[in-house]
């Protein structure tokens, strides 16, 4: 039996892409992984550095290994775009081209109008904010007036936050929906939060996404077509629409996203696995937090040598990569444009072999098309 498992280290980045430049000045020089890495003093990822991580960019604490049992290389983006929707559909064999809609400078005032118009409620903010800071500024005001918050980011998104008690979680959810059904942007998400002042407020794990669907089939409804079942855990779950053939297993954050990951190791008969690991990006890439980041990255490497890798069976083939970089040491709180790890490895593969920089998240689609519907090795 084969088994693909697709591990999507959120926000992993290893190095600039040559066109960062158009993505703005913010971007330049961003490396995630090599400059948490350099932040710190260097991180210890024993299991990553054995399967050639240190292989793929400079990363303090991490040795190049060139006899890795892998395959390894960088992937560079061809769609327009440095944001979690666009990576994804890519690696699934969806180019996006143009980018979606942005609103660096905030959204427009007939945008606002119109959507309150279809809710039935004014709205605040309506400007590019972090996600927590946005709370400290405007919770407490959201708690007096009753009106939700409005806000974007770098990325083509409509996020809407309130308070779970006070304005309720599934009228959160309604005036998502009808965001979704009304504007052009790539993802609406729910934030909602709890707590009683700036001081305490708080988001919660309620989030939930609503995407756009992709334009065109996907190399999940081919696989589906093929008869084979795919296994998405975590963000990965709401970021295609459903096809027969597939379960949906909604975890929250990295530890329970690695349970799952363990679970699926001993027990699926899946064909594939795709799983989305959001916490380097949700709790350190976008907060500047190195430290945190580092320490998350040394956490996967422990569960991976450990609770993972112990039980693949002889057909497995694993891969691990990235979606987009969000450099915790650059002055920007957003995703940044990067080539994403490519690292494949398996208990059939004992050759190593240095891809270099492979144009395409889509190697991915392809290559997982090759091995589970055409039976052919990597």
């Amino acid at each position: 039996m084969r088994r693909f498992f697709l591990i999507v280290l959120d926000g992993c980045g290893c190095g600039e892409l040559p066109d960062v430049l158009e993505y703005g000045v913010g971007d330049l020089g961003s490396n995630t992984l090599a400059n948490t890495a350099k932040a710190v003093g260097g991180v210890h990822l024993p299991t990553l550095e054995r399967l050639g991580l240190g292989n793929l960019t400079e990363i303090r604490g991490v040795k190049a290994n060139p006899d890795a049992p892998s395959h390894w290389g960088r992937l560079a983006e061809k769609s327009k775009g440095k944001d979690t929707v666009t990576g994804h559909w890519e690696m699934m064999g969806v180019i996006t081209d143009p980018a979606f809609p942005i609103y660096p400078n905030g959204f427009p005032d007939d945008l606002i109008a119109a959507y309150e118009a279809t809710i039935g409620t004014k709205t605040i903010g309506h400007y590019p904010a972090s996600g927590t800071e946005i709370l400290k500024q405007l919770g407490e005001e959201h708690l007096h007036t009753g009106y939700p918050i409005v806000y974007t980011s770098a990325d083509s998104v409509f996020q809407v936050a309130a308070h779970e008690t006070y304005f309720g979680l599934e009228r959160l959810y309604e005036i998502c929906e009808i965001a979704r059904a009304t504007l052009p942007l790539c993802r609406v998400i729910a934030r909602p939060f709890v707590g009683e002042s700036a001081e305490t407020f708080r988001r919660t794990e309620n989030r939930k996404d609503w995407p756009l669907p992709p334009p065109h089939l996907t190399t999940l409804d081919r696989l589906s077509e093929a008869g084979k079942t795919t296994h998405f855990i975590g963000k990965t779950c709401e970021l295609f629409p459903e096809a027969p053939g597939q379960h949906r297993e909604l975890t929250t954050n990295n530890p329970a996203h690695c349970a799952a990951l363990t679970n699926a190791a001993q027990h699926s008969d899946a064909d594939f696995i795709f799983a989305n690991l959001e916490d380097f990006d949700m709790l350190y890439g976008h907060r500047n937090d190195p430290i945190g980041f580092a320490r998350l990255l040394e956490e996967f490497d422990a569960w991976l040598g450990t609770d993972f890798l112990p039980h693949l069976r002889p057909g497995d083939l694993v891969g691990i990569t990235a979606d987009h970089g969000n450099d915790p040491t650059t002055p920007s709180t957003d995703h940044s444009r990067e080539y994403i790890p490519l690292l494949l490895f398996g208990p059939s593969i004992t050759t190593p072999q240095n891809l270099g920089d492979v144009s395409g998240f889509d190697w991915w689609s392809n290559t997982l098309l090759r091995y589970l519907v055409d039976g052919e090795m990597p």
